[in-house]
């Protein structure tokens, strides 16, 4: 899994999770915070949080032609000096007046623009690190680690956004005030990616692009012809539009589900299910599978024996914290979000597994293909949270009924969390090495950016589930989602044979 890549793939994985575990931090607590802070309703607080995504996904495209021109590096160092300026903004109380509010927006706007720079850039030049012949054959393993890199910081945010708001508030600072602490924390996570990115600059400098230095290696690339170039750029769109409506369906994590969780699902659990509301345990699993891995494929007895050491302490500390369980833990709605990186983190290398044994054999899918999949076990996630939901009450409902109110295992929502992940993994780190292959040389930066373009019209789209949630039975809303991402999946199957021809 980790043997044979280039060691730019693990300085770029790095700097990226410092930025995405502030990004998810921010993220984790986003919706609720306008709630709360500014009294909005539910169709506003998702009209703003979709416009915000929005504009995150959909500035790349614009990082993308300026990287194309002035280098990638660049337009990524200047991306991470914009967003802190957004950050810090975002961290100060102002109170929950207009001007508070307009500062606000302001603060959004910087963030998502420094995004837009950095973040799509980056992947450019992780994909531009395996146009070199001898690393061509890593390329979709690589962005899966890159992509659990990306889950490594998103997997802490949320118990660190909960954390860090409580502990203000356990200080004297207002609930709603304390909110920006959480927001500070993404500052922090920034200093540390641009650490790590200038310590860690030789082993990827060769990919930044730009006007090359003396003595600096200036990268080949292959000429397409015009009609090679098109065939290329109508194929990515075609992706592009499919995975419009993956995203519009995934990110209702941070919208309708995060609302499910905070108005539907029960706000305690106990015995060996409060565990999975502990970060620390989800760690342990994860050394767990990892291990598992190490020992079952590592050739030396050492390594074997060191994989089968921290088996047994991680099984051991797992025992020990259920052994001590003292009564029920309380469930905020936001700490559910730590379970789609938890997932991603931990069942990267079953997927990189299977696929694996599946190309040593031939039979490994497509790319394309992959996506339509993962577009099929999307609409299998919102299935599950609308079975979970027949006997639920709508939610203006659910507001009316007061003490009466009906609220649900977490169970139904951690489920949804790990069919939702098995889809993500199919499509979103195998669309960015598709879009990272298939991408004409002098356009890399431009369709890595229509991804993330597409990205921004379904988390646009998002807003779709804030309007929908209200007089609406639940199991209707989450239908919707079914039936996108079902129509999503046939019409990929549809010109299937198109897409293969250009990977």
């Amino acid at each position: 899994m980790f043997e044979g890549q280039p060691k730019g793939l693990y300085a770029l994985a790095l700097a990226n999770t410092g930025e995405r575990f502030g990004y998810y931090t921010m993220i984790a607590v986003f919706a609720l915070f306008l709630k709360a802070y500014f009294g909005l309703d539910p169709g506003t607080a998702g009209l703003i949080y979709s416009s915000f995504l929005g504009l995150v996904y959909f500035l790349p495209f614009i990082g993308g032609i300026m990287a194309d021109k002035f280098g990638y590096g660049r337009m990524v160092t200047i991306g991470i000096l914009i967003m802190f300026a957004g950050y810090l903004f975002l961290s100060i109380p102002l109170g929950g007046d207009t001007f508070a509010l307009i500062c606000m927006l302001l603060a959004l706007v910087f963030i998502s623009f420094g995004t837009g720079l950095f973040k799509g850039n980056l992947q450019v030049m992780v994909g531009n690190l395996y146009d070199d012949p001898k690393y061509a054959d890593k390329r979709d393993s690589a962005f899966s680690i890159f992509y659990m890199a990306i889950n490594i910081g998103a997997l802490f945010a949320p118990t660190a956004a909960v954390k860090i708001k409580e502990w203000a508030e356990s200080v004297g600072f207002a609930s709603n005030d304390a909110y920006h602490f959480s927001f500070a924390v993404a500052c922090a996570s920034l200093i540390l990616s641009i650490a790590i990115y200038y310590i860690f600059r030789p082993t990827f400098r060769h990919v930044e692009g730009g006007v090359a230095k003396a003595g600096e290696a200036v990268q080949t690339e292959q000429e397409l012809s015009p009609s090679e170039t098109n065939n290329r750029i109508i194929a990515l769109c075609l992706v592009f539009a499919v995975v419009i409506f993956f995203w519009m369906a995934f990110h209702q994590n941070g919208l309708t589900l995060t609302y499910f969780a905070d108005e539907f699902t029960a706000k305690s659990s106990s015995g060996i299910e409060s565990m999975a509301f502990d970060v620390f345990n989800l760690v342990a699993i994860i050394f767990i599978v990892y291990a598992l891995f190490s020992l079952f494929q590592s050739k030396k007895g050492r390594t074997k024996t060191i994989s089968a050491l921290v088996i047994v302490l991680s099984c051991v500390y797992l025992y020990y914290r259920y052994t001590t369980l003292e009564g029920d833990v309380a469930v905020s709605a936001p700490i559910f979000q730590h379970f789609n990186p938890f997932y991603v983190v931990a069942l990267t290398p079953v997927s990189m597994a299977i696929f694996g044994s599946l190309a040593r054999k031939g039979k490994e899918p497509s790319a394309p293909r992959k996506i339509a999949y993962g577009m099929l076990v999307a609409a299998i996630g919102f299935g599950v949270m609308a079975v979970g939901s027949l006997s639920l009450p709508s939610p203006d409902a659910q507001k009316a009924a007061g003490d009466a109110a009906v609220f649900v295992s977490p169970n139904w929502l951690i489920t949804t969390y790990l069919v939702l992940t098995f889809g993500e993994l199919l499509l979103s780190p195998m669309g960015i090495s598709f879009v990272s292959k298939v991408a004409p040389p002098k356009y890399k930066g431009m369709m890595m950016g229509g991804w993330f373009v597409a990205t921004a019209i379904g988390n646009i789209l998002v807003s779709v589930g804030g309007y929908l949630w209200g007089s609406l039975p639940l199991w209707c809303v989450w239908s919707v989602f079914i039936v996108l991402c079902l129509i999503s999946a046939l019409f990929m199957f549809s010109i299937m044979k198109r897409l293969e021809k250009v990977c």
